[in-house]
């Protein structure tokens, strides 16, 4: 399946951005889907993932009660709704799917086997 991410953007400390993570080639089906980020000079870390089947969600403590992540199964794309975005959030961001990784391993960017290339999210102060 072929990744693509949009959505991000340039945006003042306390707005909203909504990423999209859209699926060419085959379905979410069967699949998990992350979304990482990383910052300059930083290690790439995770965001949240989400288990097409059956919707489960999973969220890092830095972005919980602020971001969401969702799917369409029309549009085949998965969102991540971010809001209070703060200048730590700034980073670019990127989808990636897996579909043998367990749950405790969907934390870890290691048990991605496909990425999309990132898009950029831009905080101001």
């Amino acid at each position: 399946v072929q990744l693509q991410a949009s959505g991000g953007g340039l945006v003042q400390a306390g707005g909203s951005l909504r990423l999209s993570c859209a699926a060419s080639g085959r379905t979410f089906r069967t699949y998990k889907v992350g979304w990482f980020r990383q910052a300059p000079e930083k290690e790439r870390e995770f965001v949240a993932a989400l288990k097409w089947d059956g919707g489960a969600t999973y969220y890092a403590d830095s972005v919980k009660d602020r971001f969401t992540i969702s799917r369409d199964f029309a549009k085949n794309t998965v969102y991540l709704q971010m809001n209070s975005l703060k200048p730590d959030d700034t980073a670019i961001y990127y989808c990636a799917t897996t579909r043998h990784a367990i749950t405790s391993s969907i934390p870890y960017s290691r048990s991605y086997d496909n990425w999309g290339p990132g898009t950029e999210v831009t905080v101001s102060s």
